[in-house]
């Protein structure tokens, strides 16, 4: 497995979580950390051959926090509400 960080500053650009799920296949990376998403409330997306998991931040868009998960290991990730 390979596991990475990455600063994206902004997921809400148009295009933004495509670019990035296809960038992160391209280094084969199986789950990654993401800070900065700056994304409302919280959810689960899939893009790719990824599901993007990102939870809420505060009210002016800082500390949301995310995870890109291969479709591979999915399964392994436990949903806690």
């Amino acid at each position: 497995m390979r596991f990475s960080t990455c600063n994206v500053r902004g997921l809400y650009r148009s295009g933004s979580l495509t670019t990035t799920s296809r960038e992160l296949g391209r280094y084969k990376l199986d789950l990654v950390g993401v800070q900065e998403v700056s994304w409302d409330k919280g959810g689960m997306v899939g893009m790719g051959d990824f599901n993007f998991f990102y939870g809420k931040g505060n009210k002016t868009h800082q500390l949301r926090t995310g995870f890109f998960v291969h479709h591979g290991i999915v399964s392994a990730v436990k949903r806690v509400c």
